[in-house]
């Protein structure tokens, strides 16, 4: 494995937060706050990180609460890397708990042109060269300069459809609305360390690195993590029906290792100026690296939140959101023409030098620890520490039905988010 910063390059400015399960006689998972190299157990003050992020200034919160140490979070990162060798020994959980994950699709060209592959292919990884070849010559520089949503795509989308080459992924990709969909439910997401899940149906397959937004109840973004929303590309190409089962299965969303809180040093403006890188090392050697740059996503960060929540929809326990990827490797592994697929053993590195480093092998879904930790697990856990319940965060029904959508936009979100 290649050695990388788990941990932010700016460690000392970084305001980070995660969850640690801690064993026995605690044996359950705490919120923590990264501090002075140290881990500390901050769930006396925020139960869950769904209360955390509630707080006005989760920043500033955090920075006047002294925690309880567990250890140094080299040693936690440690922990979490060599897990077989771990037991008794505290480890990184996905930084989220109650949250619902949301993602966004096709938020990126390069990653347009790759969902059209994989529909017109219907899931057959040996179609997809000729068929790429084929759609950068029709259409490759037509998308390149469309803003979604402008009159420029709706007049393209008038001429794709009259030449018989429109598709439900470009829809999403240059239409008004974009593709936000239900990656995984609370609680299920894994951590930094923990065995991705490959459904067994599937032999094409990918990562997706992305940078993936926290948001609390009133849909304001309160930090950022790194996120792979792993994909199953030959279901998914199958039928788009099948988007569930291409995304949604044991250890398939991966999050984290850290919340990095937004604060003055960290904004979502950094967000909009990151870079995320991708190393994926195979166990015969192959090693394959890459590089997305944010400012090339084709919808703002909080447009896609927006999107997401208001009064059409809300999340009363917050939300996280992936931003979407413009990562779709194609570089054959196997059969010539085919492109990349994961390969059991790989090696998954997704960085970026403000948020770390997260790591993590690919197996089989069917053949990781299943999930058993669910929200009653969590609240039993609590309950059994005695760690209260109550912060003061709770928002009634009623309250919420007085907040209109104005109060909760763009203009909101971007307050909060340091813009």
């Amino acid at each position: 494995m290649s050695k990388v910063s788990h941990l932010p390059a700016d460690l000392d400015q970084a305001v980070l937060v995660g969850r640690v399960w801690r064993p026995a006689p605690q044996d359950g998972p705490s919120v923590v706050v990264v501090r002075d190299g140290q881990a500390f157990d901050i769930s006396a003050h925020a139960p869950t990180m769904a209360d955390l992020l509630d707080h006005e200034d989760c920043a500033g919160f955090v920075r006047g609460l002294e925690g309880e140490p567990i250890a140094p979070i080299d040693e936690i990162i440690r922990n979490s890397l060599d897990r077989k060798s771990s037991a008794g020994k505290p480890v990184l959980c996905a930084p989220c708990d109650l949250q619902v994950i949301k993602a966004s699709g096709v938020t990126f060209m390069v990653s347009l042109l790759e969902r059209l592959i994989e529909e017109r292919a219907g899931g057959d990884a040996r179609q997809a060269l000729a068929i790429r070849e084929s759609l950068q010559a029709a259409i490759g520089t037509e998308l390149s300069a469309v803003r979604p949503g402008s009159d420029s795509a709706r007049h393209l989308k008038e001429e794709l459809i009259r030449r018989g080459e429109w598709s439900q992924y470009l829809e999403v990709a240059i239409g008004p609305d974009a593709e936000i969909f239900s990656k995984a439910p609370p609680m299920a997401s894994i951590g930094l360390g923990e065995h991705i899940g490959l459904h067994p149906d599937s032999e094409w397959n990918n990562p997706e690195p992305e940078i993936v937004l926290a948001v609390d109840s009133k849909g304001r973004v309160k930090g950022a993590t790194l996120g792979n929303d792993v994909n199953l590309r030959d279901i998914e190409g199958r039928s788009a029906l099948l988007l569930g089962r291409a995304k949604d299965n044991n250890g398939s969303c991966v999050i984290g290792p850290f919340i990095r809180l937004f604060d003055e040093h960290y904004t979502i403006d950094s967000v909009r100026e990151a870079e995320v890188s991708l190393l994926i090392e195979g166990p015969e050697d192959f090693r394959l690296h890459a590089v997305s740059r944010m400012d090339q996503i084709s919808r703002d960060p909080l447009d896609l939140v927006e999107q997401a929540y208001g009064d059409h929809h809300q999340y009363p326990d917050g939300f996280m959101l992936f931003l979407g990827t413009m990562f779709s490797p194609i570089a054959d592994r196997g059969t010539a023409g085919a492109g990349f697929t994961h390969h059991l053993g790989d090696i998954v590195t997704i960085s970026s030098p403000l948020l770390g480093a997260l790591v993590n092998e690919v197996q089989l879904s069917t053949r990781i620890p299943p999930w058993t930790f669910g929200a009653r697990a969590l609240y039993r856990s609590l309950a059994r520490r005695g760690i209260p319940l109550e912060t003061g965060h709770a928002t009634s029904r009623s309250e919420d039905s007085q907040t209109t959508t104005q109060e909760t936009d763009n203009a909101t979100i971007q307050s909060n988010a340091g813009a």
